[in-house]
């Protein structure tokens, strides 16, 4: 293993285990070399050879296992065969190749077969499931999984740090979680424990129709999965066509107004803010959430200021109202101080073009006939 990247499959085998999985290597590739050595004239022995050597394999590992040999045991005979498919060409690689998925941190993951209980440990990756079908796979959220109300049915694993005991107690094939919620060591213990967990990381909006993509192979609803990106990639295309040629009035986003902070290059909010066509104020930062004074905003004088709301995020009307008296600013001046539902920006999800489309029509609404 090089890098990050790694197989899932091996990970958490203690030495003990290591010592037997080698001797195992060693008598099937005996085996192997037997059968090398009676190399046929005609295909029909080479067949039957290779049939025995298979019939041999199960043997040696029921020798060495026992009948109580469990699923760390097929671990290894799945992970030794395709070791040898990877070396000599055999033909089922096809078939692991389907099913060998990368995550954004470059760890391998093989499936060998369509999970069926699944565990999500972020609103986004909660409604993407949602949106392509996999509900029923789907067996445990987080708190702040409310979208579609159907998601606060399910069993709950905790907040932004979800509980570790409440993942195993449900017995998940799959852990899917974003990057920023899930900490070093609760990945470390889940590879202990052997459950899969796919990490995913979305840098940019083009990474969403991607990832929902990716997590439609993952649960094998690649048709519905291809449907729901195809579908978000065209409404961020419509939306880029009708805005891209308009003036570019400058936007404050306000995420929190004590102390203020907004939304900057490298945030999803900042990316919006340009596809939607504005300008973000603070499009010069180096920090995805910078941190502002009133100075400032002044200077750089917005033509319109944006208030999260709704969910966790949102900024009490109190705060919204003592923006009245910067009458200066040209958004108080104009009465261009608007609301935004904070989910369809904040999620990563299928419904971010919703909230790509109302950011336009807030910028824009001469655009989309708003008023």
């Amino acid at each position: 293993m090089t890098g990050n990247s790694r197989d899932l499959s091996l990970v958490g085998w203690g030495k003990g285990e290591g010592e037997a999985a080698g001797a195992i290597l060693r008598v099937v590739q005996a085996l192997r070399i037997f059968c090398l050595g009676r190399r046929a004239v005609t295909p029909w022995p080479r067949m039957l050879c290779t049939g025995w050597v298979s019939g041999a394999m199960m043997w040696v590992l029921l020798a060495c296992f026992g009948e109580s040999g469990g699923a760390d045991e097929l671990n290894l005979m799945a992970k030794t065969r395709r070791q040898q498919g990877i070396l000599t060409g055999m033909p089922f690689m096809a078939n692991v190749a389907s099913r060998t998925f990368v995550d954004d941190l470059g760890r391998k993951l093989y499936l060998a077969k369509a999970p069926s209980r699944v565990v999500s440990m972020a609103p986004s990756i909660t409604e993407i499931l949602f949106a392509i079908g996999a509900e029923e796979q789907l067996v445990g959220v987080t708190e702040y999984c409310d979208y579609p109300p159907e998601a606060r049915t399910k069993p709950k694993i905790g907040y932004s740090h979800p509980n570790l005991e409440s993942i195993i107690r449900l017995q998940p094939d799959l852990v899917l979680a974003p990057r920023e919620f899930l900490r070093a060591e609760m990945l470390s213990k889940l590879e202990h424990l052997k459950i899969a967990t796919f990490i995913l990381e979305a840098r940019t909006i083009e990474d969403i129709p991607a990832h929902i993509q990716t997590i439609g192979r993952l649960v094998e609803r690649p048709a519905r999965a291809d449907e729901v990106a195809s579908e978000v990639r065209r409404r961020i295309a419509e939306v880029r066509a009708r805005t891209e040629h308009r003036s570019r009035p400058r936007v404050l986003y306000v995420l929190n107004s004590q102390p203020l902070i907004t939304a900057g290059p490298g945030s999803f909010i900042h990316r919006l803010i340009e596809m939607a066509g504005g300008t973000n104020i603070v499009d010069h930062s180096t920090s995805p959430y910078p941190r502002l004074n009133i100075e400032e905003v002044l200077k750089r004088d917005p033509e319109l200021i944006v208030f999260p709301v709704g969910g966790s995020d949102r900024v009490p009307e109190s705060e919204q109202q003592q923006w009245q008296r910067w009458t200066t600013l040209s958004a108080v001046r104009n009465g261009r101080l608007h609301h935004i539902n904070a989910d369809l920006l904040n999620r990563p999800g299928p419904r971010i073009v919703e909230g790509l489309d109302a950011l336009a029509r807030i910028i824009h609404p001469e655009v989309f006939g708003e008023k």
